[in-house]
């Protein structure tokens, strides 16, 4: 069980790290478009900053142009570096060639839980589900992650919940079956706030009075 911090930007990343409870860093296109630096770059220094794991996405058109993006970003951390490749048949069956060199999978936007279930059959070390996508497009995300994490038991795949986007959706998710959730910076700073815990140091400040 685990908790990540979902940014590119360097600063959320380091808030998060110094936390001291956030194992690791996930990433996506749109995260890294956002803070205009090539990918790479952005992985290089992501990976200085932590000894966790660093998830990094390929995005090439074809599937020998996503391979080569692989091994590129695999090769700079070997075993901390987890490729993100979107769920596609032709996706999975890459992720299953990577697997068995030792590269470390994570099949992305995982939709149904007939995805999760072939990519345990890859091999793959993670299923992601977007939940709260899941729910705007399906009505239910966390069935879905009920579901996928349902049909990975007993395999090496865990359910990495993503697109998460208040602290009850979070608890939802890990309720379902999710082993590990990614988090956006301000739902990760949220999770361990509660006005009712703030009330009670009060009361307890006021005691002391």
């Amino acid at each position: 069980m685990a908790i990540l911090v979902d940014s590119a930007d360097t600063d959320e990343v380091r808030r998060a790290l110094e936390l001291g409870f956030v194992a690791g860093v996930t990433t996506n296109p749109t995260l890294i478009a956002k803070v205009k630096r090539p990918g790479l770059e952005v992985l290089d220094d992501l990976l200085r900053m932590t000894e966790g794991p660093v998830f990094y996405q390929v995005t090439a058109e074809t599937l020998s142009g996503r391979e080569a993006q692989a091994r590129e970003a695999a090769a700079k951390a070997p075993g901390r570096v987890v490729i993100k490749i979107p769920a596609t048949t032709e996706n999975l069956a890459l992720a299953a060639r990577l697997g068995r060199e030792g590269i470390r999978c994570a099949i992305t936007a995982v939709s149904s839980a007939a995805q999760a279930y072939t990519a345990a059959m890859a091999g793959a070390d993670y299923a992601i589900p977007y939940v709260n996508r899941l729910t705007r497009q399906l009505g239910d995300g966390i069935a879905v992650v009920r579901d996928c994490a349902a049909v990975v038991r007993n395999s090496q795949t865990k359910i990495l919940a993503a697109s998460l986007k208040t602290p009850e959706e979070v608890v939802a998710a890990i309720l379902a079956g999710a082993e590990d959730v990614t988090l956006p910076l301000d739902v990760l700073l949220a999770m361990g706030e509660h006005e009712l815990s703030h009330r009670a140091i009060a009361d307890f400040a006021a005691s002391l009075r």
